[in-house]
């Protein structure tokens, strides 16, 4: 359909990200350093965007675009607000944030006597404590990890974290079963692809089992692996 829409100049465009604030219905977002028109059926037509650009890069203009779809907004804004009030609350140890960097890049400099660095990209890493969305989700490849693996496996934050968004747990020690928490961050989000790494004891079955009927169950077809570590750290798969 022909309508009124918002154009983003992108010369004239400072960075500065007001215009992406001022858009209350999510059409605009910041992408290396522009603002961008994403979303062209989330922009109502109403201009809010106009007087905040400080450039004068925004203006109307008539053109064929998908009509304004006002169930997508509402959905997606009441999606937003259910992912800040979860990474708002609780003890704030646990809320969630994305650390610093990109989950390929390091995290924390190594110190001079040391040439590790950490690859943890996000926290809370526990599963249970880990909200079932967040933003550090979105297009993420996921690893689902025994919290034993990490001592055992010398090379842990380079050969499995790095890149990945880490989830932890002991199934025996927490007594709970972790499917349905996993199915829900899998079919929640954006989840690229699973890696799942365990120890060769029995129990950790348990982490397994889980990981593989959450993805069974989130109607998603991703791929995946396993990975089984020994106790003397080396890799059997």
């Amino acid at each position: 359909m022909i309508r009124k829409i918002i154009h983003i100049n992108e010369e004239q465009c400072n960075g500065c990200g007001i215009c992406a604030d001022a858009c209350h219905e999510g059409a605009i977002e910041m992408i290396d350093g522009k603002a961008k028109l994403v979303r062209e059926n989330f922009c109502d037509g109403f201009g809010d965007c106009l007087p905040a650009c400080p450039t004068g890069a925004i203006t109307f203009e008539e053109r064929e675009a998908p009509a304004y779809d006002e169930a997508a907004v509402k959905k997606s804004l009441e999606r937003k607000k259910r992912i800040e009030e979860m990474m708002g609350a609780g003890c704030p140890g646990s809320q969630a944030v994305k650390l610093k960097g990109m989950p390929e890049e390091p995290i924390m400099p190594a110190p001079a006597s040391s040439g590790t660095v950490s690859r943890l990209a996000q926290w809370p890493c526990q599963i249970k404590l880990v909200p079932t969305q967040a933003p550090f989700f979105d297009g993420a490849k996921l690893l689902i990890a025994a919290d034993c693996t990490a001592y055992a496996y010398a090379n842990m934050h380079e050969d499995f974290m790095r890149g990945r968004i880490t989830v932890i747990g002991c199934p025996k020690l927490d007594g709970i079963d972790y499917t349905e928490k996993l199915r829900e961050i899998i079919a929640g989000n954006d989840i690229r692809e699973v890696t799942i790494v365990r120890m060769e004891v029995p129990c950790c079955g348990g982490l397994q089992r889980a990981a593989e009927a959450a993805l069974q169950n989130s109607g998603k077809f991703i791929p995946w692996r396993v990975v089984t570590i020994s106790r003397d750290g080396r890799i059997l798969e």
